[in-house]
């Protein structure tokens, strides 16, 4: 592995452990969370003093170690997407989670060179479960090699999937979707809601395929170099690649990833 990826692996990693380090302390000391439409609750999309803590640990330690770098973030870090070092930070992913002490939720660090993404670490500070790549190195869970399911036929799947925050039209969406699945005789549908680790599930082997109607960059940044490291494939759940822009997303191994599309691309809402 080149010097300067071993450099931004090792401090992508530090990162994410540091961010995690402050996640895990309000796990167990407790944080109040507030709504980001401010007052009414109705976009359930949630923000606490642990996300915005974690997002600055994670930015002054990349920021330190590379000054020139832009940083992205899901809490007011806007960098510039054209740079030619760019870093892509989720600091708390799977909010709802962490607010009913569920122990499933990731920080998501990635490293984009020219817009690529090339180096990426999800981390989860509760169980302790990270997984890392590196463009062109492959893809590890907690320092071991990983790769995708050798499954060909949905019948013989787990799926993951996930919501969006809208309760509408894009939930209907998913609804039919999941249904249409089940329809080819998979094992299962499975909603842990972090899908950082969703992705990270299907490079791992442990669901065929995984889909959303609505992610940010930061959700899918790191995982979609995991999946892909790992031998998957991913896009929007209407096959196009993804790029540094709110998206749907489709990750699968590459044996399901036909079939996978056939039915995200159907009920894909306008």
């Amino acid at each position: 592995m080149p010097s300067d990826l071993v450099s931004i692996l090792r401090t992508a990693k530090s990162a994410a452990y540091s961010g995690g380090h402050v996640l895990h302390r309000y796990w167990h000391e407790g944080v109040e969370l507030r709504d980001k439409s401010d007052i009414g609750g109705k976009s359930y999309d949630l923000v606490s003093d642990a996300d915005l803590e974690s997002q600055s640990v994670i930015a002054n330690l990349i920021t330190e170690k590379f000054p020139d770098h832009e940083l992205m973030g899901e809490e007011d870090l806007v960098g510039d997407t054209g740079a030619e070092h760019l870093w892509v930070i989720d600091p708390l992913d799977g909010t709802n989670n962490f607010l009913h002490h569920v122990p499933h939720f990731a920080v998501s660090i990635a490293y984009y060179r020219d817009g690529i993404p090339t180096v990426g670490v999800v981390h989860n500070p509760i169980s302790g479960d990270t997984y890392a790549a590196v463009r062109g190195e492959g893809a590890s869970h907690n320092g071991d090699p990983i790769g995708t399911s050798a499954a060909t036929e949905l019948s013989t799947a787990l799926i993951g999937c996930g919501f969006y925050y809208d309760r509408g039209a894009m939930m209907r969406s998913t609804l039919a979707a999941i249904e249409d699945f089940f329809g080819h005789h998979i094992h299962g549908i499975r909603r842990f809601g972090t899908a950082a680790l969703d992705l990270c599930a299907v490079a791992n082997g442990m669901f065929g395929a995984f889909f959303e109607y609505k992610l940010s960059p930061w959700d899918f940044a790191a995982g979609q170099l995991i999946v892909t490291e790992a031998g998957g494939k991913i896009s929007d759940a209407q096959g196009n690649p993804l790029g540094l822009e709110p998206s749907s997303v489709l990750a699968s191994c590459p044996g399901l990833y036909d079939a996978a599309l056939a039915i995200t691309s159907k009920h894909h809402p306008a």
